[in-house]
């Protein structure tokens, strides 16, 4: 009686917490349970000290985007400063959330916490003025060979028209990666649509997905775009931003180090930029 025992080193009986009797998909379900009751609590009464506490659980999603962002950052970048912006993010999405959307929280939040981290990173310029002109130049050759080719220029073909060695193209890619941390909410911008990445994805728990999406047209263009990427670019797109592997990760699935992947990741992030900007 009193629930099940078991004896410690010295042979005593011990009472077995409850807790540690628990099925782990029990304590999975009282979880997201206590999670529904929160924002349920909030969308009622918008208190700061329930706001709080949904910012507490969903802190790890702010490490998480900041340690991806942070990737290929020039040393002097701080992750916890990363984190401290992104917080502000985490905080705004909270805020602004509209569960009748059908949005599921954790896609809508990541974006917004990467934009709060990237507004900051803009406001701070970290990066160079000649970065930003060598980008720029790398941009309109592209523009200007697939113009020609009317199909995705190879690295070779790129690096022709650039007048260097296809070595020297993958060293400036690698010093362009600076300029490649990006939301997809950026490229989407630099065509015509105004919506969000998170107002683009459907989400798999809403009644009706694509009644929810706010711009159609901006989803669009994204797709086309990714579309006439090249195979491994489109990989790299799709595994980083849609399935939220990290550089390394993506390295080991093309078999690849995490060096090339970031020339690829860059390349392909210079690519969708024009591409978007065209239809624009």
């Amino acid at each position: 009686m009193g629930g099940p025992r078991t004896r410690d080193a010295a042979g005593t009986r011990q009472r077995v917490p409850s807790a540690a009797r628990a099925d782990p998909a029990e304590r999975s379900a009282d979880v997201e349970a206590g999670i529904v009751a929160l924002w349920r609590d909030y969308g009622g009464q918008r208190l700061r000290a329930t706001r709080d506490r949904l910012v507490l659980h969903y802190a790890p999603l702010v490490k998480y985007v900041a340690g991806r962002v942070g990737t290929g950052l020039p040393s002097h970048v701080d992750v916890a400063d990363l984190i401290q912006s992104g917080i502000f993010g985490l905080v705004d999405a909270i805020e602004k959330f509209e569960p009748e959307r059908g949005l599921k929280f954790e896609t809508y939040a990541m974006q917004r916490i990467r934009g709060a981290i990237l507004d900051d990173l803009r406001a701070q310029d970290w990066v160079p003025r000649s970065v930003r002109s060598r980008a720029r130049d790398v941009e309109r050759a592209i523009e200007r060979l697939e113009g020609r080719l009317q199909r995705t220029a190879s690295d070779p073909e790129l690096a022709t028209e650039l007048g260097i060695d296809v070595g020297e193209l993958r060293d400036l890619f690698g010093q362009l990666q600076l300029t490649s941390v990006v939301a997809l909410d950026e490229l989407i911008a630099a065509g015509r649509g105004t919506a969000s990445l998170a107002e683009t994805l459907p989400d798999e728990r809403a009644e009706d997905p694509v009644a929810n999406l706010v711009d159609r047209d901006s989803r669009r263009q994204l797709a086309e775009a990714i579309a006439q990427l090249a195979e491994r670019d489109r990989v790299v797109v799709t595994l980083y931003y849609f399935e939220n592997l990290t550089l390394a990760e993506i390295g080991r699935v093309l078999g690849v180090t995490e060096s090339r992947v970031c020339q690829l990741h860059t390349r392909a992030v210079l690519r969708l930029r024009t591409k978007l900007a065209e239809q624009g």
